[in-house]
C-alpha cells in the first residue's frame, strides 16, 4: 500500500506543483493519474520512488515512511518505465534488462538468464536480446524498458506516460500487454498519463487532476463516468458534450454484433450478441471487483 499523507512539493523558483495531497493507493491494483501537464501527477508519481522528495508531509509503503530509506536502495526496487524508454544505448538489450539485477550483486550468469526469461515475458523475441536499443522499433524498446523495471521482481511498477511517444497502433498493442503483465504478476502499477480514455482502458482506479496536484475526482471508471463530480470533470472526460453517451447503430458488425455509436455518431465499439459489452468508448470490461480484498505488500 502506498500512502501520501498531506504531501506538498515546491520548487526554489517558486512554483507550487503540490498542495496538500493526501491519497491511499490499494496494493495490486492498477492506478492511473490522469490530468492536463502541469497538474502535478508525475511529480506526485516520481515522489514515490524519490527522485522527488516532497517540501512537506509523508508517504509510506506498507507503513514505511519513505524519508528514512536510502534513496538509491528504495529506486532499485521499485519499477519505473518513462515516455522515452531511457535504455543505455552502448549496452545490448539483454545487459539493459539485467542492469539493476548486476547493480545488487546478482551474479553475471543468472542475471542474463533472468533477462532472458523477461524478453519472453514481455513479449520479445529472444533473438533480440544482442542487439542494440538503436536497433529496435518504439515499441520493442518500450518492451525492453518494462522488461528492465520488472527486473527486480518490484511490488510496484511506477510508468510515466509510457506509451505517448509511439503511434497507436503500437500504443494499443502495447496498452493489451501491460494489462496482461498486471493481472498475470500482480503487481501494484501507477500510471500517468493525459488521455482519458486511455486512463479508464486502463485503471481499475482512476484520479483526475487539477492544478496543484488537486483531486477533482476519482473513481472506478464507471463511476466518475456516471457521475462526473463537477464540471471540469465532465467536460474531461467529454460527458458534457456528449461524446460518451453511447446509442445502437441500425448497422451490424460483420460478426452480427450491435455497432455503438457516441454522442456524435461516431462509431465507438461493438456490443457482443450475447448482450456484453465489448470495451465501448475505451473502458475495459474486465471485473476487478476482487483486487481491493486482496492483502499483501504493495
Amino acid at each position: 500500500m502506498i500512502e501520501f499523507r498531506g504531501v506538498t512539493k515546491q520548487f526554489p523558483d517558486g512554483t507550487l506543483a503540490v498542495d496538500d495531497f493526501t491519497l491511499v493507493i490499494p496494493s495490486r491494483q492498477f492506478i492511473v493519474f490522469v490530468g492536463s501537464s502541469g497538474c502535478g501527477k508525475t511529480t506526485i508519481l516520481r515522489m514515490i520512488n524519490r527522485m522527488v522528495d516532497p517540501t512537506s508531509g509523508q508517504i509510506l509503503i506498507d507503513g514505511d515512511d519513505i524519508a528514512k530509506t536510502d534513496a538509491v536502495k528504495l529506486r532499485r526496487s521499485i519499477g519505473y518505465v518513462m515516455q522515452q524508454s531511457g535504455l543505455l544505448p552502448h549496452r545490448k538489450v539483454v545487459d539493459n534488462v539485467s542492469t539493476v539485477p548486476r547493480l545488487k550483486g546478482v551474479a553475471k550468469a543468472k542475471a542474463r538468464d533472468d533477462a532472458m526469461a523477461l524478453l519472453k515475458t514481455v513479449g520479445l523475441d529472444r533473438a533480440l536480446a544482442d542487439r542494440y536499443p538503436a536497433q529496435l522499433s518504439g515499441g520493442q524498446q518500450q518492451r525492453v524498458g518494462v522488461a528492465r523495471a520488472l527486473a527486480v521482481d518490484p511490488n510496484i511498477l511506477l510508468m510515466d506516460e509510457p506509451f505517448g511517444a509511439v503511434d497507436p497502433l503500437v500504443r494499443a498493442e502495447l496498452q493489451t500487454e501491460i494489462m496482461r503483465l498486471q493481472r498475470e504478476l500482480d503487481k501494484t502499477v501507477v500510471f500517468v498519463t493525459h488521455d482519458i480514455d486511455e486512463a479508464f482502458l486502463l485503471g481499475d482506479h482512476v484520479v483526475i487532476f487539477q492544478k496543484g496536484g488537486k483531486i477533482a475526482q476519482q473513481g472506478t471508471p464507471a463511476e466518475i463516468l456516471a457521475n462526473p463530480a463537477n464540471d471540469f470533470v465532465a467536460e474531461f472526460i467529454g460527458a458534457d458534450r456528449g461524446k460518451r453517451r453511447l446509442t445502437v447503430s441500425d448497422e451490424k458488425s460483420a460478426d452480427g454484433d450491435l455497432v455503438l455509436l457516441d454522442g456524435f455518431g461516431h462509431p465507438a465499439g461493438v456490443m457482443a450478441s450475447s448482450g456484453a459489452p465489448i470495451k465501448a468508448s475505451g473502458v475495459k470490461s474486465r471485473s476487478v471487483s476482487n483486487k481491493t480484498d486482496q492483502a499483501g505488500d504493495a
